[in-house]
């Protein structure tokens, strides 16, 4: 999905552009909560299942939101700590995998900041006003949401780090 996301961002005020993207983008959150419930439904998930689906998902908001700064849809501010935060998330849970020999689940505070992301992508790209105060809390509440989810994953991962070191004592 990421090719077809650049591309019509890239060229998102073209005829139905907008509309094929605010599709796509429902249609593709939608299948990965699909995926995500009949994967714990049905017993499948895997190790692997934790690493590619949620770097699927990272990609997938990466390459959103860079042509959304690149377009002038979003600031600077809110396009370094989106990236920043899953690059520093990414980075950090292969270290952490590496020394626990596993990977960890994605936790709810997490999935909560990317769907407050996502919705804000939504939001933007429906092209409502940015001088609203509805956007501006929503702004807010995004970067409080970035900076909490982070911290969180960062002491949870010194708590699987700590109680590791501990069990081999």
């Amino acid at each position: 999905m990421a090719i077809p996301f650049w591309y019509l961002l890239a060229h998102i005020d073209e005829g139905s552009n907008r509309t094929i993207m605010i599709v796509l983008c429902l249609l593709a959150g939608v299948t990965d909560i699909l995926d995500g419930y009949l994967a714990r439904k049905l017993n499948q998930i895997t190790e692997l299942g934790k690493v590619i689906d949620p770097l699927a998902d990272k990609i997938c908001v990466a390459i959103i939101i860079l042509q959304m700064y690149l377009t002038g849809m979003i600031d600077a501010t809110l396009f370094y700590m989106i990236v920043g935060r899953d690059s520093l998330i990414f980075i950090g849970g292969v270290f952490v995998s590496k020394k626990l020999g596993k990977v960890l689940p994605s936790n709810l505070m997490g999935k909560l900041t990317v769907l407050i992301v996502c919705f804000y992508i939504l939001y933007v790209l429906f092209g409502l006003s940015k001088d609203t105060m509805l956007h501006q809390g929503f702004y807010v509440i995004i970067i409080l949401m970035l900076i909490i989810s982070f911290i969180a994953y960062f002491i949870r991962a010194i708590e699987f780090l700590r109680s590791k070191r501990n069990e081999s004592v």
